[in-house]
């Protein structure tokens, strides 16, 4: 029985990899690295079907090194403490190079499971190269992530996706049993989500299922064909970034009714109740901000809850918290100063921080004038004193803007009171 044609079509090689070229391009950060064999423990975080197991098995063959890999669906401590005496063994006795150990889903596993990963990556028994859908930073213990580089998969871009299927069309031995005209692709990619695995699988799929010699690839008969496997919600798919979406701006829009929607599309389509509630608090802080800051603290404690207990009761949680950030007053005056700032910091780089402003903890740096005239704010009535916090070259550039509305109109006047004409805001 013939392999699935995406896992036929998976390259063995860094010139047969598509897309990912700000990591494996020429100019990429990876490229070099991999070329000489200097691969460092690290995290390859993207979505489904971007190439991170494929880019894993490549960066063993480019540098040459033995190559364990284990699937936190199905490993154990036992059996990475088993992989990791192999790797330990085999390196010691047929390599100067210590070998790789690739744990796809790596934000499946425990905390002990990840425990038992720092000794070997700290040592240097193994490389590990872990793979996620999920962020990182939530999903992975930080005695670990410090051990490791992250990087980051994009999903497919059209010409790449287009690229795939041409070179199916040339180079696989089942499809050219076949003659296939590629006449339209937009149903193709449009399903695929950017995901080259889900897209070569349904090319297949249309393809095995037409009875004729010659087939003529058209939107309508990718839909047709496709239709009866179509799901309500795929986690994994364009609707999970489409309803998503929707969520968020039902809830930007102040509609609880609509956001209830999106949250019961999601909840009946099983997504991760974490996930709901991440984006519930990016949503607390980016759309609703200072005009409500209790948002955030509600956000965080539904996190908090959800994670303990899970479905189906979470759902109670997320259905209130959702409501409650739908019905808040808005503004994104903070989300918009952050931006602006960090346009700022690109725009004139590092500025020297002002003398006043700057820590003397040795006689040196007071003899050079750090921390001179620095005014102590409690010092003085309203423990407020005017002084200049920014460097001068930027000195009366305003980043945050009160939004308009009830609690930020309050922190206008506390700044306009304080600051008269300095910040005209």
């Amino acid at each position: 029985m013939n392999a699935p044609l995406a896992e036929r079509m998976r390259p063995r090689t860094l010139d047969a990899y598509i897309s990912q070229h700000h990591l494996v391009g020429e100019q990429g950060s990876l490229t070099n690295q991999i070329l000489k064999g200097m691969i460092p423990s690290l995290i390859l975080w993207g979505p489904p079907g971007t190439g991170k197991t494929t880019l894993a098995n490549i960066i063993a063959n480019e540098s040459k090194r033995p190559f364990y890999a284990l699937s936190a669906i199905n490993s154990g401590v036992k059996d990475i403490r088993e992989v990791i005496e192999k790797a330990k063994e085999r390196g010691n006795l047929f390599s100067t190079k210590n070998p790789i150990l690739f744990i796809d889903e790596i934000h499946r596993f425990s905390k002990s499971q990840q425990d038992s990963l720092l000794g070997a990556v700290e040592k240097g028994w193994i490389t590990l190269i872990g793979a996620t859908t999920e962020n990182p930073s939530f999903e992975v213990i930080p005695a670990l992530l410090s051990r490791c580089q992250v990087y980051i998969l994009n999903p497919f871009g059209k010409e790449d996706l287009e690229t795939l299927l041409k070179r199916a069309i040339k180079e696989d031995a089942v499809i050219q049993a076949k003659t296939i005209k590629l006449k339209e692709t937009e149903a193709l990619l449009r399903l695929s989500g950017g995901d080259a695995r889900k897209l070569l699988n349904i090319f297949e799929l249309v393809v095995a299922s037409e009875d004729s010699d010659k087939v003529i690839i058209t939107d309508s008969l990718v839909m047709n064909k496709v239709q009866k496997n179509t799901v309500l919600y795929d986690k994994t798919g364009e609707q999970h970034y489409d309803i998503i979406s929707a969520f968020i701006k039902a809830i930007r829009g102040s509609d609880p009714q609509g956001a209830v929607y999106w949250l019961a599309r999601m909840i009946e389509g099983g997504e991760d109740v974490k996930f709901i509630a991440r984006r519930l608090l990016i949503a607390a802080s980016e759309d609703i901000g200072l005009a409500n800051p209790t948002a955030l603290v509600m956000a965080n404690a539904t996190f908090q809850a959800v994670t303990t207990i899970g479905y189906p009761e979470a759902r109670i949680l997320l259905s209130q918290c959702t409501i409650y950030l739908a019905t808040s007053p808005k503004s994104n005056a903070s989300y918009m100063a952050i931006k602006k700032a960090q346009e700022t910091v690109r725009e004139t780089g590092d500025l020297s921080v002002p003398l006043a402003l700057r820590n003397a903890p040795t006689k040196l740096m007071k003899d050079l004038g750090y921390g001179t005239d620095y005014k102590y704010a409690h010092d003085f009535k309203n423990n407020f004193v005017e002084e200049q916090f920014l460097p001068e070259e930027i000195s009366g550039t305003i980043f945050y803007k009160p939004g308009d509305n009830t609690r930020e109109k309050t922190l206008k006047e506390f700044l306009q009171s304080r600051w008269k004409d300095k910040y005209k805001i």
